[in-house]
């Protein structure tokens, strides 16, 4: 494989939209979602009223690349080998010796090397982008709850009260029904969650266009709250810079998938029509799958092998899938490499003037975890008299399998000629090669300390 990439060598670019094309104020957005559910589980199900109130403070337990073992109540960071990192029980962090008896530097029990563990199962949840993270948060304070109201509580069954509330916030229906408090709230004041798109990226989509790429937009949200998002952030001809716009894409189904499964389906007034056995020409749809898209891209490039490079944020819906099972050049939209570098707490305001999220803010949810530490590596603790030593997560190492290259943002390369060669990620090439514009502070660190 070249050691190279460059935007100009693809015929079709393709986009997810939420925390991709699309930004969201997050010190704004996480409360409201965090809300979505707590109000759901306090008022429908019973749980004890206190989930309610959140503090800047406890926004820092949220960190990309846990997983929540459901039965036990516990979150784990995992090493690249598979290993516990570090743990808590809820939102109470295991000490060293609690973590070594309950995980002893084995590998974790669901832990599969290759890519046969799934991010989702009946077993544990992985939390990987930006609308689950508040939902961690609000998980390890279920768990605290249940354990102190029951005495030590060791097994715990409240997932099936977190998929409910999901279904009831973020249903196919709840967007034209106004369910739940998310997109009535997001409808109310859009501007207030949602970052337009910079000039700059507007400007980018059009220099792509004129470059004859051909612009896919592939999202998992349904076609009236994707229309709400583009019109907010890209303006009302937004539909002239995609040659096909995807809804409801039920990634990473879209990518996995069979197309007798997951057919395209048509729209009409944002209902999804009757399934159509191929697709045959640019437009709207909703659901589908990633091979009748490639058999139109053939077509619409007369090539036949149209080479197709997608933008994400999420490993688990957008690049794990776009790379394994389609082949795309992937580009990982990562705001942890933003890091704690530009993040400065709020001005404070009194508490009478602040709206109803207000109150609850903390970081902005990419920004170092002090419970957790690094997105991208951790320290091992040596024995005694010998040094800690530092590994890099298992996130950290799906980043450099799976991604072409990984970004802060779309905005951070608009402003490059197109024909711009990145360096990727390889397993010829550092574990840093590939980020652009910089590579994370920790793992830069992590790589002088381990080629010393």
């Amino acid at each position: 494989m070249a050691q190279h990439f460059s935007l100009a060598a693809c015929d079709v670019v393709g986009f997810d939209l939420d925390h991709t094309l699309c930004r969201y104020n997050l010190p704004e957005s996480a409360p409201l979602i965090y809300d979505s559910f707590a109000q759901f589980l306090v008022k429908e199900k019973g749980y004890d009223k206190e989930l309610l109130t959140v503090t800047p403070e406890d926004w820092d337990f949220c960190c990309k690349g846990l997983a929540l073992d459901l039965e036990d109540g516990n979150f784990i960071k995992l090493a690249d080998n598979g290993t516990v990192l570090r743990a808590s029980h809820g939102t109470r962090m295991l000490a060293p010796e609690e973590l070594a008896k309950e995980y002893g530097g084995k590998e974790w029990k669901y832990f599969m090397s290759d890519t046969g563990m799934a991010f989702r199962s009946g077993k544990y949840y992985f939390y990987d982008n930006y609308f689950d993270l508040p939902g961690a948060l609000l998980c390890a304070r279920v768990v605290d709850s249940l354990t102190k109201q029951n005495n030590g509580q060791k097994t715990f069954d409240f997932w099936k009260d977190i998929v409910a509330g999901i279904q009831h916030n973020y249903k196919m229906s709840a967007f034209r029904e106004n369910c739940g408090i998310y997109f009535p709230e997001i409808k109310r004041d859009p501007g207030k969650y949602l970052h337009s798109c910079p000039k700059s990226v507007k400007k980018w989509l059009r220099q792509l266009k004129n470059a004859r790429k051909i612009l896919v937009l592939i999202t998992s949200s349904h076609s009236d709250y994707c229309r709400l998002l583009c019109n907010h952030i890209l303006g009302n001809d937004f539909a002239d810079l995609f040659d096909i716009v995807i809804t409801n894409a039920l990634k990473p189904g879209f990518f996995s998938h069979l197309p007798s499964q997951r057919p395209f389906r048509t729209l009409e007034n944002d209902e999804e029509q009757e399934a159509l056995p191929s697709l045959e020409k640019p437009g709207w749809y909703s659901q589908g799958n990633a091979v009748h898209l490639y058999d139109l891209l053939k077509k619409m490039t007369g090539k036949p092998e149209p080479q197709v490079v997608y933008f994400g944020d999420s490993m688990h819906s957008d690049i794990f899938p776009a790379r394994h099972y389609s082949n795309w050049e992937t580009v990982l939209i990562l705001e942890e490499l933003k890091g704690d570098r530009d993040w400065k707490p709020e001005d404070s305001e009194p508490l009478e003037k602040k709206g109803k999220y207000e109150g609850q803010k903390g970081k902005p949810l990419y920004s170092l975890s002090k419970k957790w530490g690094s997105f991208f590596t951790d320290s091992i603790s040596g024995l005694e008299n010998t040094e800690d030593s530092l590994v890099s997560t298992w996130s950290c190492k799906r980043i450099s399998t799976y991604s072409t290259i990984a970004i802060p943002s779309i905005e951070a390369i608009a402003e490059l000629p197109l024909d711009y060669k990145f360096t990727r990620f390889s397993s010829n090439n550092s574990k840093t090669a590939g980020y652009y514009p910089n590579p994370p502070l920790a793992l830069s660190s992590f790589e002088t300390l381990t080629n010393k």
